[in-house]
């Protein structure tokens, strides 16, 4: 249950930040995933909505989009599209890849009552 635990951390994150601008309530969470990570944004959401019954957050909703990650090739310089953690190129067979993007996952915006 990844996406549990790291829904829970955003949260976390969620209310002290709400709190220390004197909101009441949460509405709105915007961010992003990198398809890097192979999480499901549906899970995150899932398990957000389940972790924030009974707090100021509880009915907000978290709207995520999931960013494209291109990696490049050290050894042949080809720009592609990484199969989640793998970076294969599908060129010379390198393993020797750079990803050319932001992984991970971010909250960029706070809505608040």
């Amino acid at each position: 249950m990844h996406e549990s635990t790291l829904a829970r951390q955003m949260l976390e994150t969620v209310l002290q930040r709400a709190a220390s601008d004197g909101a009441s309530r949460v509405r709105v969470v915007r961010g992003w995933v990198a398809e890097t990570e192979a999480l499901s944004a549906d899970s995150l959401s899932f398990h957000f909505t389940a972790h924030a019954q009974g707090t100021s957050a509880e009915g907000a909703r978290l709207l995520l989009n999931l960013i494209h990650v291109e990696a490049r090739c050290r050894a042949c310089g080809r720009t592609y599209a990484p199969e989640h953690h793998l970076l294969l190129c599908p060129g010379c067979g390198s393993t020797e890849g750079e990803q050319l993007g932001q992984t991970g996952l971010a909250i960029t915006s706070i809505e608040v009552e």
